[in-house]
């Protein structure tokens, strides 16, 4: 099969996935309800922040896009979870199109792989430069406590510093910690509530920025008056 042949195949399924599994899913079972749903960017390049409780999240952020835009949108995903099964890798890849990045690096692999020209976040690079709207977990990993949120950790700062003009939109979910929390596999019935925040921008010092982003989710938090958690 030829690769613009199975990229069409890909696409129809991946339309099929989203369209005709994971929109009914979420309307007849959970009730997805966005606030400020118009702040999400319709074109790139651009990036998409939220907290991550479940892996229903990515699923969820990608399904509020209007449907004629999510080819453009492709989420950050570590490589050693994802492609470690050859059935789970093609569906990562295929149907929700993550951009696999390798993580658990030391410091000194980081710096060998720089010294030949290799960085981890190349992949991310690429689709920002094809006017891609990348969706990333600044936490990294899913809370194992839910709705509770993570350090931030500093990875985003290094893309948006290379990358100033860039908007990054944060979104605040609160829900899907109940749904399928971090350590279960059946989700339960939970309404599902994410609030959109405006854009943030690089203002040249990667300390200041991550602190920006950190006030931007506690005040979509406090915004959305979220109950605590029982």
């Amino acid at each position: 099969m030829s690769s613009s042949l199975l990229n069409f195949v890909n696409g129809v399924l991946r339309f099929a996935f989203f369209v005709l599994f994971i929109r009914p899913l979420l309307t007849i079972c959970f009730g997805l309800n966005i606030v400020s749903k118009q702040k999400l960017p319709t074109k790139g390049p651009a990036i998409v922040i939220a907290n991550h409780n479940s892996h229903l999240d990515t699923l969820v952020l990608m399904s509020s896009f209007p449907i004629s835009r999510l080819h453009r949108v492709r989420p950050v995903a570590a490589a050693d979870y994802w492609l470690k099964n050859p059935i789970v890798a093609w569906f990562a890849l295929s149907i929700v199109g993550i951009i696999p990045v390798e993580r658990g690096k030391s410091k000194e692999q980081i710096e060998a792989d720089k010294r030949h020209g290799i960085d981890m976040l190349d992949p991310i690079y690429q689709w920002l430069e094809q006017d891609g709207i990348v969706i990333l977990f600044p936490e990294g990993t899913r809370s194992g406590a839910p709705e509770k949120l993570k350090q931030l950790k500093k990875g985003i700062s290094f893309i948006v510093e290379k990358y100033p003009s860039v908007p990054v939109t944060p979104v605040m979910f609160y829900g899907l910690g109940k749904i399928l929390p971090k350590g279960t596999f059946i989700p339960v019935p939970f309404f599902i509530d994410a609030l959109v925040g405006d854009p943030l921008r690089w203002g040249g010092d990667r300390d200041a920025f991550m602190g920006d982003l950190l006030h931007s989710f506690e005040k979509l938090q406090e915004d959305g008056k979220f109950p605590d958690w029982e």
